[in-house]
């Protein structure tokens, strides 16, 4: 079973510029991580963009969700810029049918060294490999259902909500 990783950016390939200390993209860090993580799964990496995702249009969702349903793959894992996760997990969620999807990012840059990035890129191929069809958020160790999560902005942290009214009800974090 080979896994599709999709790569948008985000926090997860954020380089840092030393001289004028800005954060910046230049090319993403996942088959790094791969390997420094001894994955030994089958996967495609595609890169589809590399902007932070408070950046992220409409336009670039759309893209999202067609090379998502285009794929042959069943197994899908896409990383993704935190701050609008939850409005590309509704996207897919309410438009790709038949396919597992998991959306990962990390809040520390992977550059840092101190990233949670190699955990949450981990633990959503996991995901991505045990869970039946829909499309879900995972970060921090915890898989949310895409209509049932939210970025806790105050604590730094995704947590379960009560499910959208216009997605199908799922339960707490698996």
């Amino acid at each position: 079973m080979r896994i599709k990783i999709f790569v948008t950016g985000g926090t997860f390939d954020k380089q840092y510029n030393e001289l004028t200390g800005e954060l910046y993209f230049q090319q993403t860090h996942i088959a790094d991580m791969l390997k420094l993580g001894r994955c030994h799964l089958p996967v495609e990496i595609e890169t589809l963009m590399m902007i932070d995702s408070l950046h992220m249009t409409g336009r670039d969702r759309q893209l999202i969700l067609e090379r998502c349903a285009a794929a042959d793959q069943q197994r899908i894992v896409i990383t993704h810029g935190t701050d609008s996760m939850e409005q590309t997990a509704a996207v897919l969620g309410r438009n790709v049918r038949g396919k597992t999807i998991v959306l990962t990012g990390a809040m520390v840059p992977y550059q840092f060294g101190s990233s949670d990035g190699l955990f949450n890129l981990g633990t959503a191929l996991a995901f991505a490999q045990t869970l039946g069809p829909g499309v879900y958020v995972a970060m921090n160790g915890r898989c949310f259902p895409w209509n049932s999560v939210r970025k806790n902005r105050e604590r730094g942290i995704f947590e379960f909500v009560d499910p959208a009214p216009d997605g199908a009800s799922g339960p707490d974090a698996l």
